[in-house]
Formats: C-alpha cells, structure tokens, sequence
C-alpha cells in the first residue's frame, strides 16, 4: 500500500515539474502570422465566382509561417487599393497581422491609366483549331485581357507593403483561367511575407 502511495506521488511530482519546467524552445511551435484577405472584388462585365478565388487565395497562403483567413468584408471598388472601415474592424477583431486586398479589373475601362509593376501570365498560345490552314501555327487569336490588382498592408499602416497587378488572357472560362492568376498572387505575398 505504501508503495502505491509512493508511486503515485512521484507521477504527480512528474507531472508538475513538466508543467512548471520551462520548455525547450526548439520544440515549442513557431508563431504564424495572421493574414486577412478581403473578399475580391469584380470590376468587370465578367461573371467570377469571388468567394472561390477569396478562398484559393487565403489557402495559398497557409503555411507553416502564414495562416490565410477569408474575410467577410469586401476589397474597396477604389482603384487605389486601400482598406474600409470594415476591413480595419474586422482585421482588428480577428487579430491578424496582415490585410491583403484584391480587385479583378478590366485594362480596356482606364486605358490612359499609369501603369504600375504587372506580372502577366497566359503568353499566346498556338492555335487549336483544326480548320487552320498553317496546321495550328498561325498565330493565336487575341484573347481578352483581365487585370488582378493586389496589395498587403501590415495592421494599422496605411502604406501598401506590396501593391502590384497580374496581367492574365483569360479563356473561355474566366473564371478559371483567373484561378492560375490567383496562385501566382498568393505566391507573391507569401515570398515577401515570409522575408518580414
């Protein structure tokens, strides 16, 4: 019986010492930052499906140094990328580190606009079709063009980290030809994130 009493007592003391003994920091886990990333927003005639590319995005960016979380506020319609109140409120009440923004727009509708950095994507592709009389070697018929705006803030600045566009010929499908848009974005980000 008193050896019962006894091992009990030292499993106890075992037990307590592990919870008071600091632990060893390599094994302690690694803090991830927070990423916010606003629902994308539609700036043009094309039917997207946002939630899905919102979602893509924010699990593109989860890793073991990011965790990406869909918002429910929306991307400004401002072509100057920058939060609303109701991103700010909803990044300050989910904790998170980082606002990504993202706005899906059409180059045709501001034509005389500055352009800044793009990364374009999608070269042109040979043509497909059988009736081609140079047997698929003529040149490819002219796609239309679709712009993927982003840009990251750290919480409370108001000063883009990042703040380019992904140039990308959409197919038929828009919206998942822009999927591949959306990859490269969350490529991006998580580069320069990773680097901070």
């Amino acid at each position: 019986m008193r050896s019962v009493y006894w091992v009990c007592t030292l499993v106890v003391c075992c037990g307590l010492t592990s919870i008071v003994w600091p632990q060893d920091k390599s094994s302690a886990p690694e803090s991830r930052s927070k990423v916010c990333v606003a629902v994308v927003n539609n700036q043009t005639s094309n039917s997207l499906m946002e939630d899905r590319m919102t979602e893509r995005l924010a699990r593109g960016l989860s890793d073991s140094k990011l965790i990406g979380m869909v918002m429910d506020s929306l991307t400004t319609k401002d072509r100057q990328l920058h939060s609303t109140i109701e991103n700010a409120e909803e990044v300050k009440s989910r904790e998170c580190d980082y606002l990504v923004l993202t706005q899906v727009s059409d180059p045709r509708a501001h034509p005389t606009e500055m352009s800044i950095p793009s990364i374009s994507i999608g070269g042109k592709a040979p043509s497909t079709d059988v009736s081609d009389p140079m047997g698929g070697q003529s040149r490819a018929p002219a796609r239309d063009t679709l712009d993927v705006n982003f840009a990251v803030f750290r919480t409370g600045s108001p000063k883009a980290l990042l703040n380019t566009r992904i140039s990308d010929q959409v197919s038929a499908n828009v919206s998942d030809s822009l999927m591949q848009a959306v990859d490269r974005e969350a490529n991006r980000i998580g580069h320069d994130l990773r680097k901070k």
